[in-house]
């Protein structure tokens, strides 16, 4: 099973393997000094969170387990003021660690309680959602949100070490995994495109874990590390890792975060898309692949629940944006992503019509 090194300024590795007893031996090896461990999860998960924990105290190490709500409902204040008081509870050190184990809104919560406790203990992050394996637990983002706005409360805090386990795959539900797709094919668009051929060749292929979806789980994560090593803290490169996700986020914000990130993500890079479109970045053959293989997995290419004023406002909060600009990620053509600062009213009106449905 492959092994990825995030060499960043604090390198870690990204094991790609199968089962709860290697998901322990990793934790085990990462975390040679931790003792006390708070392992947080999502409820749905609560046997293989008493299987990880149990295969840890066999070692002679204690594990307190604290469920958090599913999705955004687990990234309030309230939940992680909850996750504080469980961490007195486990008696953490600043030599032990959190555990977090779930989708993306888990691993997010798991690494700011463990940057913010203590001034910083480890974290471990094994998700469990294709999302969160390709994108979330890697790269030491992590956040809570506001009523304001996602993930605007946060830190830089990398994991100690990231577990993806295969089998866990074999138990999602396929609209987990279409969802994690986006980015996946994200990363094809801003820097393999290896990605997108593999999904035009066989999109069945590309959401079965039988079949090609580990190649692709492995080519993301390449992505994500690459970039990750060179730009930990947003400055410049990592920027493009946001490609569709100004736009996403504030579909997000508006369905107060019930529709799936990934199918946000989706909608926002075909509004990107079309964004270089009428900016004369990019060509219109490039946009409608954006749809075709968004589409061929099942994921949506338009959003007309708001107008564009409402999702403009929100756009208008999103943290990557400098000097009272919005700031987008876009293409000039595949693999070769830039920026775009403050367009043009009229450009953003051209992306929302062609978007809207």
């Amino acid at each position: 099973m492959p092994t990825i090194t995030v060499a960043s300024h604090s390198p870690y590795d990204v094991h790609i393997d199968r089962g709860v007893d290697r998901a322990v031996e990793h934790i085990l090896q990462a975390t040679k000094r931790a003792h006390n461990y708070l392992l947080i999860h999502q409820p749905a998960l609560k046997e293989r969170a008493e299987a990880v924990a149990s295969g840890m105290r066999t070692h002679g190490k204690c594990v307190l387990l604290h469920e958090i709500a599913d999705a955004e409902e687990g990234k309030t204040i309230a939940s992680a003021a909850a996750c504080w008081d469980k961490c007195a509870e486990a008696g953490l050190t600043r030599q032990d660690a959190v555990i977090g184990l779930g989708g993306g809104a888990a691993t997010d919560v798991a690494g700011f309680i463990a940057a913010t406790w203590m001034r910083g203990v480890s974290v471990v992050q094994h998700p469990t959602t294709l999302l969160a394996m390709v994108d979330a637990a890697v790269g030491g983002k992590t956040g809570i949100n506001t009523a304001a706005g996602k993930n605007l409360v946060g830190a830089f805090h990398e994991p100690a070490t990231v577990i993806v386990d295969l089998e866990v795959l074999e138990t999602l539900p396929r609209q987990e995994i279409i969802a994690g797709s986006a980015e996946i094919i994200k990363a094809g668009f801003i820097a393999d495109t290896r990605i997108l051929e593999i999904y035009e060749q066989d999109a069945d292929a590309a959401v079965d874990p039988h079949r090609t979806l580990p190649e692709l789980i492995e080519r993301a994560i390449l992505v994500k590390a690459r970039v990750v090593a060179q730009d930990l803290r947003e400055s410049h490169l990592r920027e493009i890792l946001n490609y569709g996700h100004t736009y996403g986020h504030a579909i997000e914000h508006h369905e107060n975060y019930r529709w799936r990130h990934g199918h946000a993500v989706a909608v926002g890079m075909v509004f990107e898309a079309e964004l270089a479109h009428a900016a004369g970045l990019l060509d219109a053959s490039v946009v409608e692949r954006h749809r075709a293989i968004l589409a061929s997995v099942g994921l949506p290419t338009s959003y007309d629940a708001a107008d564009l004023e409402t999702l403009y406002a929100a756009m208008t909060r999103d943290k990557k944006n400098k000097d009272g600009n919005i700031r987008f990620v876009v293409l000039e053509r595949e693999g070769q992503p830039t920026r775009l600062e403050g367009p043009d009213l009229t450009l953003l009106e051209a992306a929302y019509a062609a978007t809207a449905g």
